[in-house]
């Protein structure tokens, strides 16, 4: 098999693994592996692999890309292992041979480094950091926040990781999908603006411009601008939902814009904002609709609004603050 048919058959079975290929790329890539035991050993060795690269992520975090290199890597041990022996040679040609090991090593090196390393864009302050992508896309991490991408993307996918929150603005190339894996859901797009959050299980995208592919739990659902949907690992629902306000860029904005936006969504974002633990304890005021603008007040003056605007009671019981 040809160079490029090589790096054909493993783009497709990285949608295959994936679960992104169709039903005739599902097909086509099953027909592969079945035709020969050398096919079915080289999927075996590329699936064990990729398992074991999310694996570690799960621990530290590195790219899907990493499992190319240690692809790559198993291939050249097999490789080496294979090599018969071979006959004693002049020392002089020794030394020729290993001017030239050093040579593709120092190229290979600078190749590793340039082309194929991983990256990590961490925000540990309290503002916002906005990382540009080697396609031209830009990430702006939430604190708390990590992003995990290659030097280069290669291959037929834009392949990240995230963990915390993110604001995405994707350079549109419809040849190359742009993937993040973010805890157990895959977010695809080719082009388009949106907002990434997990946080205790749930993963929330909002998608500001253009369309957002979403797959979780085997369901995959499109969103268009204006929608989000919250993907929980432990159930199997995917429910589109309108957004109302601005309340997912406030720590890009510094502002909470509230649209006819219901209260418990406040609530949600007013705890994650000041680190506070409110609660609405009448349900029955979960829903009520609030539509207003906070820019530099302090909780306590937001609270006030929420009294004022509802005529409701906010009372402190030790370190929660009930809404009654």
């Amino acid at each position: 098999m040809s160079a490029d048919n090589e790096n054909m058959m493993d783009d497709l079975l990285v949608k295959y693994l994936l679960g992104e290929a169709d039903a005739g790329e599902s097909r086509e890539a099953e027909l592969w592996i079945n035709q020969n035991e050398a096919n079915r050993k080289y999927y075996a060795d590329f699936k064990l692999i990729w398992q074991e690269s999310e694996r570690i992520a799960s621990v530290n975090q590195p790219d899907e890309d990493g499992a190319w290199l240690r692809l790559q890597n198993r291939i050249d041990k097999n490789d080496e292992q294979q090599t018969p022996a071979l006959k004693p040679v002049p020392k002089f040609t020794w030394l020729k041979i290993a001017a030239s090991i050093l040579l593709i090593s120092v190229v290979g090196y600078f190749a590793y480094n340039q082309y194929y390393s991983t990256k990590i864009a961490s925000n540990n302050s309290t503002a916002a950091l906005t990382q540009n992508l080697p396609d031209g896309s830009s990430v702006t991490l939430n604190n708390g926040s990590q992003l995990i991408y290659p030097n280069h993307f290669r291959g037929s996918h834009r392949l990240v990781q995230l963990s915390g929150e993110a604001f995405f603005k994707i350079t549109h190339d419809k040849t190359k999908p742009f993937i993040i894996k973010i805890n157990t859901a895959t977010v695809s797009v080719v082009g388009t603006s949106f907002n990434v959050r997990n946080i205790k299980g749930k993963t929330e995208v909002i998608v500001e411009t253009g369309i957002v592919k979403v797959k979780a739990n085997g369901k995959e659902v499109l969103l268009h601008p204006g929608q989000k949907v919250i993907a929980d690992e432990h159930t199997a629902d995917l429910v589109v939902q309108e957004t109302r306000g601005s309340l997912y860029n406030y720590y890009m904005t510094n502002a909470l814009v509230c649209a006819q936006t219901p209260l418990h969504e406040l609530v949600d974002k007013l705890n994650q904002v000041y680190n506070s633990h409110i609660l609405i304890d009448n349900k029955q005021l979960d829903n009520l609709p609030i539509t207003t603008t906070f820019k530099g007040q302090s909780l306590q003056q937001v609270l006030n609004v929420i009294a004022e605007t509802f005529k409701i009671k906010v009372e402190k019981s030790g370190d929660q603050i009930l809404l009654k």
